[in-house]
């Protein structure tokens, strides 16, 4: 077997044993130990280390700042157009889609198939390119979930906006993810990185987020409670946003001509990385904001996070397979802007028409009257 359809098929499986386990926990408090170890040491874990090796080159700057302007251009996609195209239950699961659709999580499902593909070099690449990605995911994303949770918390309790302000910096400095970015910052700016460590503290850290990957699938297999109904919703929402890349994709080969295969591979496949974990992170964040000022309504749904999270992983699979299988003749920018037209048409044209049906319906049934 092909070593990246290999790691995806083990990455899958280890979803399939999580959702297989669900009778064992049927209530959802019990997976709260399991998110408490994700988010409070796995994943800081794995943040410190992925910080500390940043090595930037002046030269290939522009690999970052290219996904970063591919995340802010899927969240304003994501967060002007979705309400209109896709109009969820409500609006935290509107602010849920457009937190989470923008992020990417090339490590588990893109750079095995770089690594297979292209090779350690292009993989490098991709690694640089998720400098600016990770700062969208870590940073941004975070400032913009705990503005919304400010926003609405403001204006529904009784605590004036200074102690409200007060309260959220308290909440921000107290959390494992911000205190292990602190750090790092602190320790890079310092001139160190992740080899001046002792090497215990190296070790430890690199055992600790070794748990990562795992503890997040078992998880995501766990928590997923998915219907037909919203298993439906839930590809429509992904192929758009795959047709949303592939389109943005197209237009950055257009204005980059030229570009050898590997690189135009690269522009591809990058921003078909299925959806990250982070989002889900800051609003469990926000979640615990909320239950100190017993917040009625979240600010978020928790519960369409964790159903986006299960299915984002083989959908974005299934699309990078298909584009590394067919290989050069698809790297070329009319075709994939071509792919991403249809892709999004395929989504889009359905809920126009049942929207032109239904007010159809309603001037004749005025008439009738």
């Amino acid at each position: 077997m092909n070593i990246a359809l290999q790691k995806t098929v083990e990455l899958l499986l280890i979803i399939a044993i999580g959702f297989l386990l669900q009778k064992k926990l049927p209530n959802r408090e019990s997976l709260k130990g399991i998110k408490v170890l994700i988010l409070s040491i796995a994943l800081p874990a794995t943040i410190f280390l992925a910080l500390l090796k940043i090595n930037l080159q002046s030269s290939l700057l522009f690999l970052p700042i290219m996904a970063l302007a591919f995340n802010l251009m899927m969240f304003g996609a994501a967060y002007f157009l979705l309400p209109y195209l896709f109009p969820a239950k409500d609006e935290a699961a509107n602010r849920t889609q457009s937190l989470l659709l923008p992020s990417l999580a090339p490590g588990l499902s893109c750079f095995p198939f770089i690594v297979a593909y292209l090779g350690d070099d292009q993989l490098a690449l991709a690694a640089l390119a998720d400098v600016g990605n990770k700062f969208f995911g870590l940073i941004l994303l975070f400032i913009i979930a705990t503005y919304w949770y400010r926003k609405r918390s403001v204006v529904k309790t009784q605590s004036s906006q200074i102690n409200k302000i007060k309260d959220l910096f308290k909440s921000l400095g107290s959390e494992p993810i911000n205190i292990v970015i602190f750090v790092a910052l602190g320790l890079l700016i310092g001139g160190f990185k992740l080899t001046d460590l002792p090497l215990v503290a190296q070790n430890i850290a690199g055992k600790l987020s070794a748990m990562m990957v795992p503890m997040i699938l078992l998880f995501i297999g766990l928590s997923v409670r998915i219907g037909l109904s919203e298993f439906g919703k839930v590809i429509q929402l992904l192929t758009w946003r795959s047709g949303m890349a592939f389109l943005i994709s197209g237009i950055a080969l257009m204005v980059i001509p030229d570009l050898a295969l590997p690189m135009a591979l690269l522009l591809i496949v990058f921003p078909q990385s299925s959806c990250s974990f982070w989002p889900y992170a800051h609003m469990c964040t926000v979640a615990n904001m909320e239950e100190k000022d017993s917040q009625e309504k979240p600010t978020f749904d928790q519960d369409v996070a964790i159903n986006m999270l299960a299915c984002s992983l083989p959908f974005s699979t299934c699309v990078i397979v298909a584009i590394f299988y067919i290989g050069e003749p698809i790297a070329h920018s009319l075709y994939i802007l071509t792919i991403g037209i249809v892709m999004i048409a395929i989504t889009v044209i359905p809920k126009l028409a049942a929207a032109l049906k239904q007010n159809g319906r309603g001037a004749i049934a005025q008439e009738s009257a």
